[in-house]
């Protein structure tokens, strides 16, 4: 039993941290007559329009994108989910909430989680799209969009209420168990944990799905061909040069007549995100030379932002290729209060190493010349391990709510006090509990905006939409 004697000073102060585990779990504990954990579980949606919302999200978008945002965004209320994280930061922007800040994810829901191989050849699980990522944010807002993503997808897989709600409810029990976990190592310690993938599925998963997870960990390079979404390279035949092959409406070379208004000097771009690398990953990239380029659409959120892949090649042609990828301001600035102030790029990239395990070799931030648009730029791979968390969501989903929990403690205890956090969750389940009614009220919240949003799509043009 962790208590103290002395009065502990406020969570905010930064000499607290120095403080004994004691009483900075007991200033956590402090917090709970503040901001009761019972009152978390409360959601009522403030006064807005989903669709307006949306609209605003779109307003510095590539136009002709918006009709595959529309029509992926319309597929589910899951899909929907995912591409409104600013609706969510805006709803989360009135709720109450301890006040513990940590860097946020920002988009935490259950598909930007995966597996990849680090640098050393382990498989690791992690965080893996910090597009909205800002520092001091409070923890639950993570936590709360995670715990909903995961009601809104049991739910869309048929699942009753009541496993909806005990799926949410893994994903907080699972979070609250690591931190206190984490709370008891050294700064140092912690910083350097890790959640290795066949480890922990060890205690979570049946031996059938073990087996599965073992051969993709162990399938290093998976076959090109087999993922659409990963570029595939075409000889030119009169050159002899290596080119991107076309994919419409995924992966396709910008026409030469294209709007100047978004035109962007990929060329320059690249050359710019070197000055950000490390001098030895620099020296690295300086043995590959940029020989050709595409835009690429991505995800469901992030489509409408002006994405691209370079092919890097070295003289005996052996292919590197880099993703260039916008970054927008956060749509947790509802949340902050403030705007960001600096690179946006850069605000990606930092917020991607405090929180990520392990982060890409080539993670660095660029701003184009021509149009002003900021970017980060990382290592494209193909699929490898990415179908991991797809494999666990549709045969394993209560369980892989308690993978996503312990690794999104992991991240956040990289920038916040394990303990103080821990203090406020408690060693009982009031804080689960209470993050799982929110996930429910919230699934149904998603559910009103979703169909709001699809009759808003039904009245458009074919055009408009995407059909």
């Amino acid at each position: 039993m962790i208590e103290s004697t002395r009065h502990p000073q406020p969570p905010s102060s930064q000499a607290f941290r120095h403080r004994p585990i004691e009483e900075r779990y007991a200033a956590g504990k402090i917090l709970r007559e503040k901001t009761p954990r019972e009152i978390l579980a409360d959601f009522t949606a403030p006064n807005r329009d989903p669709v307006t919302i949306f609209d605003e999200t779109n307003r510095t978008r590539l136009p002709a994108l918006l009709p595959i945002r529309v029509q992926r965004m319309a597929e589910s209320p899951f899909s929907f989910l995912r591409g409104a994280a600013a609706l969510m930061a805006a709803d989360l922007a009135s709720q109450p909430a301890p006040g513990l800040k940590t860097q946020a994810c920002g988009d935490c829901h259950l598909m930007n989680f995966g597996a990849f191989i680090s640098p050393e050849g382990n498989v690791l699980f992690d965080i893996n799209d910090f597009d909205e990522t800002l520092p001091d944010i409070d923890f639950t807002v993570d936590l709360k969009r995670l715990a909903a993503s995961f009601s809104v997808a049991a739910l869309a897989a048929g699942a009753s209420d009541k496993t909806a709600r005990r799926i949410a409810g893994n994903v907080a029990t699972a979070y609250r168990e690591r931190m206190s976990k984490l709370a008891r190592l050294s700064p140092l310690e912690a910083w350097h944990a890790r959640i290795l993938l066949t480890r922990e599925a060890s205690d979570l998963f049946d031996d059938a799905l073990l087996r599965k997870l073992h051969v993709a960990a162990r399938q290093k390079h998976a076959d090109r061909d087999e993922d659409a979404n990963f570029p595939h390279l075409t000889c030119d035949l009169v050159t002899g040069a290596w080119r991107i092959t076309d994919h419409p409406p995924l992966i396709y070379h910008v026409p030469q007549n294209e709007n100047a208004s978004i035109h962007v000097d990929i060329a320059k771009v690249f050359e710019g995100v070197a000055t950000t690398l490390a001098p030895e990953i620099s020296t690295l990239l300086a043995r590959y030379r940029l020989t050709d380029s595409a835009f690429k659409v991505v995800g469901v959120g992030s489509v409408g932002t002006y994405c691209a892949i370079g092919l890097f090649m070295t003289h005996d042609g052996d292919p590197l290729f880099l993703q260039v990828k916008e970054a927008l301001p956060s749509a947790l600035e509802h949340l902050r209060g403030e705007p960001w102030q600096g690179q946006q790029g850069a605000r990606v990239v930092s917020g991607q190493r405090i929180m990520q395990a392990a982060t890409d070799t080539f993670l660095g931030w660029t701003t184009d010349p021509v149009s002003g648009r900021q970017f980060y730029v990382r290592h494209l791979k193909n699929k490898r391990l990415g179908t991991v968390s797809e494999m666990l969501e549709s045969k394993a989903l209560p369980q892989y709510a308690t993978l996503c929990g312990r690794t999104l403690a992991r991240a956040h205890a990289r920038s916040a006090d394990a303990a103080t956090i821990w203090g406020y969750m408690g060693k009982k389940d009031v804080f689960d509990d209470a993050i799982a009614s929110f996930s429910m009220l919230y699934a149904a919240q998603n559910k009103a905006d979703y169909d709001k949003f699809t009759s808003r799509v039904a009245a458009l043009s074919p055009a408009s939409r995407g059909a």
